[in-house]
């Protein structure tokens, strides 16, 4: 990930509707379309800090404290009444700031996590170790298939280049690499292409956002600088979308705000009745965006996209929804961090999982 904000005052309620059906905890304005307003859960916060949890790396041979770094950047997901975040943790011994490795951790409130004592996903000695090795794999999304199985899309890093690659699973904790996702797109092009943050597009069915197609694809934003689009039809191959033979930007920063350095996509996006609603990560840098924010800031914001037409842009916020403020999300690795990538309705309400300056995990709920 590129490194990486408090409710702020917008009387704006966002709804999303099931066919003939509200989403079950969600307003219905007929002029709603972002989520918010979030409140940072500060009485919980961090949820999720750095372990003392050991396994044996398959490559160095040896026991190691794969997690005694940072933690942070998670996604979210609900499966069988339970909540899980697949987050992202560092050690202190590969060279590139620490080796990363997704971890998972379980909840059965919302609010209080268990981890499991060893990563789901890491570098292997398998066919992306050239991609995975030292880096590490970074920075989770994660989504649901209609067949009850899962998709990752996730940062791999060999210390020069990041890629965006996929794995799938049944059951969150045994998952099935397969490399690039631009593996068969355009002659392979993209695959030693910087490419990050897989954000597949869904719709809400029954408490959960589930993959879902448009005209006949799945459709993914995804990129660090500005947003490109990609689509698939299984959710394993994908094509970006390209203009003139470049990539298709959707939308990218904005001079004079605090989006003004880059733009990335944050958890799945989702189709709602307003359009498709896509949370995403800005960094700003006063010089050129908002005087008001740090060097560096990290903070959210919402945009809404045309579910007819996901390259176009119907309407985005004027603001971040929150920032950096705790002590935790000002100082760590990276500082001036507030990062979401884990979104899910649970226990009557919405949770947002978000990384602080690199090193924690924190969360936001709108009820």
């Amino acid at each position: 990930m590129n490194k990486y904000l408090l409710p702020i005052s917008l009387f704006v309620l966002f709804s999303c509707i099931e066919p003939q059906k509200k989403t079950p905890g969600i307003a219905a304005e007929q002029n709603s379309s972002f989520l918010i307003p979030f409140e940072k859960a500060d009485t919980l916060n961090p949820v999720l800090e750095k372990g003392n949890g050991s396994f044996v790396c398959p490559i160095l041979n040896k026991s190691i404290p794969w997690e005694n770094k940072d933690v942070f950047n998670p996604a979210a997901i609900v499966r069988n009444d339970t909540l899980f975040l697949l987050y992202r943790a560092e050690d202190t011994i590969g060279k590139f700031a620490g080796t990363s490795r997704i971890g998972i951790a379980w909840s059965l409130d919302g609010e209080h996590f268990t981890k499991h004592k060893e990563p789901v996903l890491y570098p292997q000695k398998d066919q992306n170790y050239k991609w995975e090795w030292e880096g590490g794999c970074e920075d989770p999304r994660i989504i649901e298939t209609e067949d009850g199985s899962y998709i990752m899309t996730y940062t791999a890093y060999d210390g020069k280049l990041a890629r965006l690659l996929v794995a799938k699973s049944k059951d969150l904790y045994h998952w099935e690499k397969f490399g690039s996702v631009f593996n068969d797109s355009s002659n392979k092009k993209y695959i030693d292409h910087w490419s990050k943050s897989g954000a597949i597009i869904g719709k809400m069915n029954q408490g959960k956002i589930i993959a879902t197609k448009i005209n006949d694809r799945y459709w993914m934003y995804w990129g660090d600088t500005d947003i490109f689009l990609a689509s698939s039809d299984d959710l394993i191959h994908w094509s970006p979308v390209e203009k003139d033979g470049k990539l298709l930007t959707v939308f990218g920063p904005r001079k004079g705000k605090f989006d003004s350095d880059l733009v990335e996509p944050g958890p799945p996006a989702m189709i709602t009745n307003k359009g498709i609603l896509l949370i995403y990560n800005c960094r700003n840098v006063p010089s050129k965006g908002d005087t008001t924010l740090v060097e560096g800031t990290y903070a959210p914001s919402q945009i809404l996209l045309d579910p007819a037409d996901p390259t176009k842009v119907l309407s985005r916020m004027d603001s971040y929804f929150m920032k950096p403020e705790k002590p935790y999300e000002v100082s760590g690795q990276v500082n001036q961090v507030c990062f979401a990538e884990g979104l899910v309705y649970y226990k009557n309400a919405w949770r947002l999982f978000y990384g602080t300056a690199d090193s924690k995990i924190a969360m936001a709920v709108k009820k």
